[in-house]
């Protein structure tokens, strides 16, 4: 099957670069390219494609907008393409309804074999998602309630790790908490540095608790969300979090294997971990971990995970005590924190 991508830049020279990037990826072909929202909606018209890559900053329509008119009448795939200087409205974006971001190089000669790569892995994730039995889903609603009582009355931290549509699915989650939450959240999100300063704050502003970008040497509070900062591991030292810069694990900085190892320490059987949709394997050996400290974990399903790799990893190894959808774990979060 060919996946056919509509790329939307203002840029001649992006729009070119992007064309010639996904044309030589197996099984991609870019089938038309708008310089701005209101030519590709009119093209979308014409030619649906099975997927969009959509600059944040345009002229007469901005991405914003596009998005908006897009996502109205359709449910094409839409993934944005950010600059440093669009973090809010990439993450605006994302509660719009786009699928994933990623970031532009600065420049053509800047980190572009990464940028390819990543582009046509997203792409293509859209298009290979496996699925689950059917009778799956309806266990996982038996098994709900079963827990929630005996953790909740000894919680001491919840954990959660998360890559690919994971911004999306963390606004969920973290509108999910209740203010009256009483213990620290953790979370370690793969995205580039200078993103997770104002993923943070845009989370904040959504939820009923403070959250906030982890800073090194900060003492942990109660009833507060920590976000790893972008190219730092975050781990945990008693009450205090640090920050560090040893070398990528699983080829990503932060690591969600670091915070779950180093909470397995700190929280033993009182934590809770949870791990959410993205690709590769990363964050495994930290449920792992919290396991050998008879603590609990959580995984997202297949059907509503992006990308059902991280949470797979753990399933395959037998470390997940529950399989269950975005929502059932943001009803299980709340029930946990009210």
């Amino acid at each position: 099957m060919t996946i056919n991508v509509l790329v939307v830049d203002d840029s001649a020279l992006m729009r070119k670069v992007l064309t010639n990037v996904l044309n030589d990826c197996t099984g991609v072909r870019v089938t038309d390219a708008a310089r701005n929202g209101k030519e590709a909606l009119k093209l979308i018209n014409k030619n649906v494609p099975d997927i969009i890559t959509l600059d944040v900053e345009m002229p007469i329509m901005n991405g914003l907008e596009t998005l908006r008119a897009i996502k109205e009448f359709h449910s094409i795939p839409v993934i944005m393409l950010s600059s440093k200087t669009n973090e809010e409205t990439t993450f605006k974006a994302l509660e719009l309804g786009a699928e994933d971001f990623i970031e532009k190089p600065v420049a053509i000669s800047q980190n572009w074999d990464y940028f390819k790569t990543e582009l046509a892995k997203r792409i293509k994730v859209y298009f290979h998602k496996e699925q689950a039995p059917d009778d799956k889903i309806a266990k996982t609603e038996l098994k709900i309630t079963s827990c929630l009582e005996e953790r909740k009355q000894t919680l001491k931290a919840i954990v959660i790790g998360a890559s690919t549509g994971g911004p999306k699915a963390l606004v969920s989650i973290i509108q999910s908490l209740s203010e009256n939450l009483t213990v620290p959240v953790f979370i370690v999100q793969h995205m580039p540095e200078n993103f997770t300063a104002s993923f943070a704050h845009r989370l904040n502003t959504l939820a009923s608790v403070p959250v906030e970008e982890a800073k090194d040497g900060q003492r942990v509070l109660p009833g507060k969300v920590y976000l790893a900062p972008g190219g730092k591991h975050l781990v945990l030292d008693g009450n205090k979090m640090r920050l560090t810069k040893q070398p990528k694990r699983h080829s990503v900085r932060p690591a969600v294997d670091y915070l779950f190892e180093t909470a397995s320490t700190v929280y033993g059987k009182d934590t809770v971990g949870i791990i959410l949709t993205g690709m590769g394997k990363d964050g495994a050996e930290g449920c792992a971990a919290i396991k050998q400290q008879e603590g609990y974990i959580i995984t997202q399903d297949r059907q509503t995970s992006t990308v059902y790799g991280m949470p797979r990893a753990v399933v395959d190894r037998g470390l997940s005590d529950q399989t269950a959808s975005l929502t059932e774990i943001a009803d299980i979060l709340y029930e946990m924190t009210r």
